[in-house]
């Protein structure tokens, strides 16, 4: 009876173990989730301020000097004043579709970052399709936008989101050729087999020295996608007021705004992964050799740095581009869209798949 007990006693014990076993497992899943969101958060916040900066500096004006050092502290106190500001909703629209959009636009935006190689083996998804997926998932951001202006009632707010529609799948086609453009030059669909083609040769063996045309369509594509200026149609002041957020107030607002500078920093940093090298130092016979010998922490950390100053460099030209040339008219951008990148485009990837087969 006494063995029978203890051996009861053992059970209990081991499952007692197992199941926190478990629970750690699962609490550790969300452990990278959350820094990643962590992260991206004070880059949104860098980048709010650097754009402040910036702008300042173009126009020769002062920037944000009040709201801590530096005013580094202005984009939190305009976060913290949109979250207590009362979310007002159109007494005739549609209510669900009101209040799911803005998320719909931040979600499929924030998915996206899963498949950024941040550094050597710093990944939240090294997937054999990467960078397709991110393709397939950024364009469900435009449904959101539509889903908040037809839900919004207002002929503004409708016109806005039908231009975020249209704009969207009038670049996405073209941002995708220099894509596969890249992947043809990789033999990869995986984010981390791109970054690590371009590894071999330094800062010669950046895909921007191969694909010049495809970095220039894909730099145009991008800032269509992100909806900034020359390509802010769908939120034009002078025509639709702001667009699919003209009856937006607090949060829902405030969500808005995120996700146009959570779709900045993402093409920012495709950007370094697909033509910029990535995590790599771009010095092949000094400093290469040395870090390829040395692995773990220091490496990783290294790798970190060196995406985040390539992101944040090339983050000046749209942040400079916004400040420096006026808005196009819809027309235009619908015919720079389908009678100039679209052709540009198909025509680089006909000439990289011509000299990927020859040199084979």
């Amino acid at each position: 009876m006494i063995m029978y007990t203890t051996g009861v006693q053992d059970i209990n014990s081991f499952s007692k173990f197992g199941s926190l076993k478990e629970v750690y497992e699962i609490i550790w899943i969300f452990v990278p989730i959350l820094t990643l969101v962590l992260g991206i958060t004070i880059g949104v916040l860098v980048i709010v301020w650097l754009e402040r900066e910036i702008s300042a500096g173009i126009q020769q004006r002062t920037g944000p000097e009040y709201a801590g050092p530096l005013g580094i502290l202005q984009a939190l106190a305009d976060g913290t004043k949109l979250l207590f500001k009362e979310n007002l909703f159109p007494s005739r629209g549609n209510t669900r579709l009101f209040s799911i959009g803005p998320s719909i636009a931040v979600i499929s935006i924030l998915l996206s970052f899963s498949v950024i190689p941040f550094s050597y083996h710093l990944v939240l998804a090294d997937l054999n399709i990467g960078i397709f997926l991110w393709i397939a998932i950024s364009s469900i951001a435009p449904v959101g936008l539509l889903m908040s202006g037809y839900g919004s009632n207002n002929k503004y707010s409708f016109l806005g989101g039908l231009r975020a529609a249209a704009q969207s799948i009038s670049y996405e086609i073209p941002l995708t050729l220099c894509v596969l453009s890249i992947s043809l030059l990789s033999n990869s669909l995986s984010t981390v087999d791109i970054v690590e083609a371009q590894s071999k040769y330094g800062f010669w063996g950046w895909n921007l020295w191969r694909q010049p045309i495809g970095f220039i369509v894909f730099l145009s594509s991008s800032l269509a996608e992100c909806e900034r200026l020359p390509f802010d149609l769908p939120e034009a002041e002078e025509e639709l007021v702001a667009g699919y957020q003209t009856e937006y107030s607090g949060i829902k607002f405030g969500l808005f705004y995120v996700a146009s500078y959570l779709n900045l920093l993402l093409s920012s940093l495709f950007v370094t992964v697909l033509y910029l090298g990535g995590w790599n130092i771009s010095i092949p016979y000094i400093l290469s050799p040395e870090l390829n010998k040395v692995d773990g922490i220091f490496r990783t950390t290294i790798g970190l740095f060196i995406t985040l100053a390539k992101t944040f460099l090339f983050l000046f030209i749209p942040i400079a581009t916004r400040w420096t040339f006026p808005r196009l008219r819809m027309d235009q951008l619908l015919n720079l869209g389908w009678k100039f990148l679209l052709p540009i485009s198909l025509g680089n990837l006909l000439l990289t798949t011509s000299f990927q087969l020859l040199s084979l």
